[in-house]
Order: C-alpha cells, then sequence, then structure tokens
C-alpha cells in the first residue's frame, strides 16, 4: 500500500458513520477468517513478498519457523512442502500447525502429511545426500527449508526444481528461513543472497525485501552452471556466452529461454518479534558467548564462519593465499601441472598448473566434454608449457589419458593416493597411511603461515570451498584424512578444483634437470616418481 498512515486517516475522515462500521466489520470478518497475522515489520515484509525466493531471518528469535507456518497455513498455496534437515526437528512444526489449524483433524502422522479441503501441507527431511531424490516430481506452489544453511546446496538446489503450481495466475514460492551458518559447509547461503548478506559483494548492495533478479547461466569456464544478478528482467538465449535479448521467439525452444527469478532478504531479530522480546529470551541471547552470541543476537554472518575443529586446512590460511593472488603477465616458467580427470555425473576434469609458488586460474571442463583420454590430453597439452611434469591421478578414469601422455613422451606421473605414504611430515614424527593424506597435508603445511611459503592461490570460491572441505583423524599411529568419497556423502559434490591442485603441488624435477644429475637413460627420467625420493 502506497498511502502514508496521515492519507489513509484523512480518507477515513470522510467516512459516512455506516460505512465505517460496514468497513470495521469487513475487517474484523478477514481478522477472524485468518487465524495467523504476521505481525507488523520484517513478517509483514516477507508475507507481503512477491518474490520467487524469499530469504528471513538471520537471527534467533525473529520469527522464522512462524512465519513459515503462517504461510503453509493461510496462504495463497495449495500444495505446501515445509523440510528440515533431521526429520527430529519437524516435531515443534507439527504442535505449531496443530494450533494454526485447531486439530489433528486430516493429519496423517506416518506419512507426516495434513490433508485439508483447501491445501496438503507435507512435512518432509533430507539427513543425507541423495535423500532429496525421494521428492523428484512431487510439484509444491510453496516450499519451505526451515534452517537452510543446515541443509547442502545441491539437495536446496534439487527440491526448488520442482516448485511449481499448474494452475493459472498462482505465484509458486520458495521460503528460505536461516540463522548465520556455523560451518563451512552452510556457507553457501552467503553466496546465494550475496547482495544482502555477502560484504564482499562487487556490485551495489541490496536492500532489505528488495527484489532481486537472477538467472542461472552456463559458465563457459566451469562448463556448470552459476547464479548471475541481473538488471533486466526480460527473457533472453546465451548466444556464443552472451545475454541476446532482441531473439526471435520462433528461433527458439523454450526451453532454450531463460526467464531471470526474483530473489530476496529480510534480516528478523528477536526484536521484531512482540511475542518473545518481554519473555526473557533476550537476555538468553545476550549471555551466549561470542561469536554464537553475534550470530544468534544481530544475525552477523561473518561471526558465524567456524570451523571445524578437524578440518585439515583452517580457511583463514586458504583465504590470505588468495588474497596474495594477482594476476601474472608474464607468468613465468610452468613447474608443474596438476590433472583431476572426471569420474563422471557432475564431476569436472580440473587442469591446475603452478608456476614457482604461483598457481594459475583453474581450467574446469565439465565431463562429458572429456568422455575419453584422448578429449583428456587434448587439453592437457592445449595448456601445457616449458615441458612442465603432468602429475595425473590415475586411479579409474585418470589411467587412459596417463598412458596416453607418456606414450607421445610428455613427461608424465601417475599418482594413485591409495598407495602407501613414506613421508613424515615438517616434524618428520608423523604418519599418513596413504598419498592421498599426505598430499592433503602437504597442502597444509604449505599453506601454515608460520611456513612462510608464500603460496598465492586464484580467487575461486569453488576451490577456497573444496580445500577447506575435508577433516581428519587420527587411525592409530597414521593421519588419515577423508577419502573423495567420504566429501562427497558430506558436501554433497567432489572436491575436484582442490584436488588438481593437490597434484600441481607435487614438485617432480623437469627432465633435463633429472639429466644433469645424472640420470641419462629417457625412460629412467620419464618414469621418475616423486612420491618415491622425498
Amino acid at each position: 500500500m502506497s498511502e502514508s498512515r496521515a492519507e489513509i486517516s484523512e480518507l477515513l475522515a470522510h467516512l459516512l458513520p455506516d460505512e465505517r462500521a460496514e468497513l470495521d466489520a469487513l475487517i474484523a470478518a478477514d481478522i477472524d477468517e485468518r487465524v495467523w497475522i504476521a505481525q507488523p515489520g520484517p513478517q509483514t515484509t516477507a508475507w507481503e513478498s512477491k518474490a520467487d525466493v524469499i530469504g528471513f531471518g538471520g537471527a534467533a528469535g525473529g520469527g522464522k519457523t512462524d512465519l513459515a507456518c503462517g504461510k503453509a497455513v493461510c496462504g495463497q498455496h495449495e500444495k505446501v512442502a515445509i523440510f528440515r534437515r533431521e526429520g527430529t526437528e519437524l516435531t515443534a512444526i507439527v504442535d505449531r500447525l496443530q494450533e494454526l489449524f485447531g486439530s489433528r483433524d486430516g493429519y496423517n502422522g506416518q506419512e507426516k502429511i495434513w490433508r485439508r479441503p483447501d491445501r496438503q501441507v507435507e512435512l518432509c527431511s533430507v539427513p543425507n545426500l541423495g535423500d532429496e531424490k525421494k521428492y523428484q516430481g512431487r510439484p509444491k506452489d510453496l516450499l519451505v527449508l526451515d534452517e537452510a544453511s543446515n541443509f547442502l546446496e545441491a539437495q536446496v538446489r534439487f527440491l526448488m526444481g520442482w516448485v511449481r503450481s499448474t494452475k493459472q495466475g498462482r505465484h509458486s514460492q520458495t521460503l528460505m528461513t536461516f540463522n548465520p551458518p556455523t560451518s563451512s559447509e552452510g556457507r553457501w547461503i552467503v553466496k546465494f543472497f550475496a547482495p544482502w548478506i555477502d560484504r564482499k559483494f562487487p556490485g551495489k548492495r541490496a536492500m532489505p525485501g528488495e527484489l532481486r533478479l537472477v538467472a542461472m547461466i552456463p559458465d563457459a569456464d566451469t562448463g556448470t552452471s552459476r547464479d548471475v544478478w541481473l538488471d533486466d528482467p526480460r527473457p533472453f538465449v546465451m548466444t556464443n556466452g552472451v545475454r541476446d535479448y532482441d531473439f526471435e521467439p520462433t528461433d527458439y525452444s523454450p526451453e532454450q529461454v531463460t526467464t531471470p527469478q526474483t530473489r530476496t532478504f529480510i534480516p528478523s531479530r528477536i526484536s521484531d518479534n512482540a511475542y518473545l522480546v518481554g519473555t526473557g529470551y533476550l537476555t538468553v541471547l545476550q549471555s551466549m558467548p561470542e561469536p554464537l552470541r553475534s550470530q544468534m543476537l544481530f544475525g552477523d554472518f561473518e561471526a558465524g564462519m567456524q570451523d571445524s575443529a578437524w578440518q585439515v586446512i583452517p580457511t583463514t590460511w586458504v583465504e590470505e593465499a588468495m588474497a596474495r593472488w594477482t594476476d601474472r603477465k608474464p607468468k613465468g616458467d610452468m613447474d608443474s601441472m596438476g590433472v583431476d580427470v572426471a569420474r563422471g555425473g557432475l564431476d569436472k576434469t580440473v587442469l591446475s598448473a603452478r608456476h614457482g609458488n604461483w598457481y594459475d586460474q583453474l581450467v574446469k571442463l565439465p565431463g562429458k566434454q572429456t568422455p575419453s583420454g584422448r578429449h583428456v590430453v587434448g587439453q592437457v597439452v592445449a595448456h601445457l608449457t616449458h615441458n612442465a611434469p603432468v602429475h595425473v591421478d590415475v586411479i579409474g578414469v585418470g589411467s587412459s589419458p596417463y598412458d596416453m601422455l607418456k606414450e607421445g613422451h610428455y613427461q608424465t606421473v601417475g599418482v594413485n593416493v591409495g598407495e602407501k605414504s613414506v613421508w613424515r611430515g615438517k616434524s618428520g614424527r608423523l604418519q599418513f597411511p596413504n598419498q592421498r593424506s599426505e598430499q592433503w597435508w602437504r597442502m597444509r603445511e604449505s599453506l601454515d603461515p608460520d611456513n612462510d611459503k608464500g603460496i598465492m592461490l586464484p580467487d575461486d570460491q569453488e576451490l577456497l570451498a573444496d580445500l577447506c572441505a575435508p577433516e581428519w583423524h587420527m587411525d592409530g599411529k597414521n593421519i588419515r584424512v577423508e577419502s573423495r568419497d567420504e566429501i562427497i556423502d558430506r558436501i554433497g559434490r567432489s572436491p575436484d578444483c582442490a584436488s588438481a591442485v593437490l597434484l600441481a603441488q607435487l614438485d617432480t624435477p623437469k627432465l633435463r634437470e633429472i639429466q644433469k644429475a645424472g640420470k641419462n637413460s629417457e625412460r629412467a627420467v620419464l618414469d621418475y616418481d616423486p612420491l618415491a625420493h622425498v
């Protein structure tokens, strides 16, 4: 409503007594019909928002879950799905929905579905990666992800793919409620709502409740898709990597035409919740230790960035290495290339080139662009310079490009990360069960500020997430780092970028250097194994 309170009061003053009474009766009837009313302020802003995707919350006690229940029961939606990561967290939502519905009539406790004459509300959970696929093909016109930062991004993106309605004029929405993430796995939420909550967002910051346009656009460099923030609401097609708004609709199928979606974020704190602000909960939040206090009380997303105690590489170490990076022209001699070959699905083939302690920007290729060893070798040869040794993960699909590179007389080192490690770390006292754990610990020691190696990594958020993903534990006397499959199960994707960088860090002397050391046989040179000479 655009009119100010003063204008509304002036208009009401001109109503006759019977007209005013009729208006009051209509308002009272509407209130009686609605069992839930949004509180003035952020909750009302979120209730009235026309965004396709609404982010709400940021602090504890701001009425996040209650907004979700209110929209589910009283909103203009017929099929609603409310998700929590863990099923045990749904109990309070069931209780609140029962209060709003007035009874458990229509509720199937086994299925966790409320079936009412005018709507269906389903309560769901996806504790493990892959659980989201159980909901494939089940449309809903309101998707609620309560405490969204606890979900994996891959789960969220998948579930959003089924937000739709077959009814003309019905506006389908996704509502995400969340506090600042408390682990690296939830950091995707900051990027997802970057214009509002990411202090490093390069564009103009968005105001609370402001609608911003965003589209998933194929990334020519990575072969995947990424969010791109736009100013133009018109549909477009991608032509040679450029958005074309002046296309002929008859020349393209509907699937080829991209229409931007709208997103918004509305912050809410306990001070915006009249039902909690006077209950003593504010004192509870104020008594929490930092950084939890800043997270829960103020919705501080920077304070919430905490690493796991068992994270192999601290996030700040990677961020410092990326802050040191600047583009180089010329780049200098290439000393090593790491090649992680796609294993299918959403995996990528990634090439990482190292020039001394400076790592070049990664070359990322979707698996479909490297379907065979021949295609991988073509990309390696195209990017290789200065006769740099090529380090290839030879487990599984990596064996084919390795063989082809060897046959082409390129200095190629096959790395089997499952083989035994003989390295003992900087201290000379550590033990590692396999070369995979060794490689991760080598990168940890290289990035450790106390070692002052000055490693420079490209500012790549996917690489940052990959390097900060694995955790370690003691296995007897060994330091064991999680396997690739264990990481995938936990974060929802393969750390392909980090794998390529770990291979690029291997320091194999170039052919001519080995020859100078007295290795005259070409076969001895080409078969040199850096991991056996540590």
